[in-house]
This record gives C-alpha cells, structure tokens and sequence, in this order.
C-alpha cells in the first residue's frame, strides 16, 4: 500500500510521534484528531467551547487543503466531547463549516483528551 505524509504549516505541530493526515492509495486522507490549539500562538483554548470548536475545523480545513482538497472533500468525522452538554454548541458551529449532503458522523463524549481539551476531531477525505 502506498501512503503520503500530509503536514500544514496552517495548523498547530504535532504534538508527538503522528503525522497530520496521511494520504492511503492515492486518495483517502487520514486526519488525525485535532484538539483547538491555534497555531499562531500555540496556545490550546478551552473557552468559549464554540471557539474551540471553530479552531479545531479550521485545523482540519488547513490540513485537508495541504493536501489538495477542501471540506467538502471530507466524507467521516468523529468528534470527542468531554461534556455532552456542549452538543448543540457544537452542532451550531460545524453547521457553519459543513454543508449537506454532511459528511458521515459519530459524536461521543470521552472521560479525557490530551491536554485537558474539551474537543478532538479527526476525519476522513476522500480527495
């Protein structure tokens, strides 16, 4: 199997031993889960979760793009919430990045995230 590296230098470095995204067969992008950390300072934000949010699909959005695709390219999400409460929050703001026909999507609420974030996001593309 044939498999690409994808990096952006639009979204926050990883944070350790993982590639952005990984491009499989030439089309399927692979993107690693993304917590809100904004790349011009490097600074995670927790609040406002809508923030968050909007800061974690715009790292998705400069991954996918690296790779020669767009949102729309993006056919599977899986969301981590901390707080279920956040749900419609969340919905509100991912209504503002995807449009219909949306992509596939599973939305869970975890006990934790890496450094302590309220949301992680990865996804599939098919470019």
């Amino acid at each position: 199997m044939e498999k690409k590296a994808v990096e952006s230098n639009e979204a926050p470095r990883p944070a350790g031993p993982y590639s952005h995204g990984i491009i499989a067969s030439g089309r399927i992008l692979f993107i690693s889960g993304q917590i809100p950390i904004d790349p011009s300072t490097g600074e995670l934000v927790r609040e406002p979760f809508a923030k968050a949010v909007e800061i974690v699909l715009k790292n998705i959005g400069a991954i996918v793009r690296s790779a020669g695709g767009d949102l729309e390219n993006i056919v599977k999400v899986t969301a981590y919430l901390t707080d279920m409460s956040k749900f419609q929050e969340f919905n509100e703001v991912y209504q503002r990045f995807f449009k219909p026909p949306y992509p596939a999507r599973t939305t869970v609420q975890v006990a934790g995230l890496p450094r302590n974030s309220p949301i992680e996001i990865e996804a599939i593309a098919i470019l």
